[in-house]
């Protein structure tokens, strides 16, 4: 089996020792990602809609790298912290996925590592052999 690893050059991926999504065989991985802008500053502050349209889009670009898009993704996992907020992060997820649904799950959890972050989102993706 053969492994294709894409880094999206986060400053987090070589203190932590990640990459921001793994391609083994046919299963993509995505790591859990967060609204993050090219420069590092978080996306948005305050704004749970854009932050979580910010992460589809970080996992869109990891997924295309592999040779995979959103209509190959089977499974996200959406890390909030602020699960009042549900409605708001859905309907980003929504738009994302309305052609090609994945199974899903939305967890509250205490904190992310920065103060300012409201979400962060996992995929698994499958795509044909190489």
């Amino acid at each position: 089996m053969t492994f294709q690893r894409h880094f999206s050059g986060a400053p987090w991926e070589s203190k932590v020792g990640y990459c921001r999504a793994l391609r083994a065989g046919s299963q993509i991985s995505v790591t859990g990602t967060a609204p993050v802008n090219p420069d590092g500053s978080v996306h948005a502050p305050g704004d749970a809609y854009a932050q979580t349209l910010r992460c589809l889009v970080i996992i869109r670009e990891a997924l295309a790298a592999l040779g995979a898009g959103i209509e190959n993704v089977t499974r996200t996992r959406m890390f909030v912290t602020d699960i009042e907020r549900w409605q708001e992060y859905g309907r980003a997820h929504g738009e994302i996925f309305r052609e090609h649904p994945p199974a899903t799950t939305m967890v509250e959890i205490q904190r992310l590592i920065h103060p300012d972050m409201m979400v962060e989102i996992e995929a698994d993706a499958v795509v044909g052999e190489r």
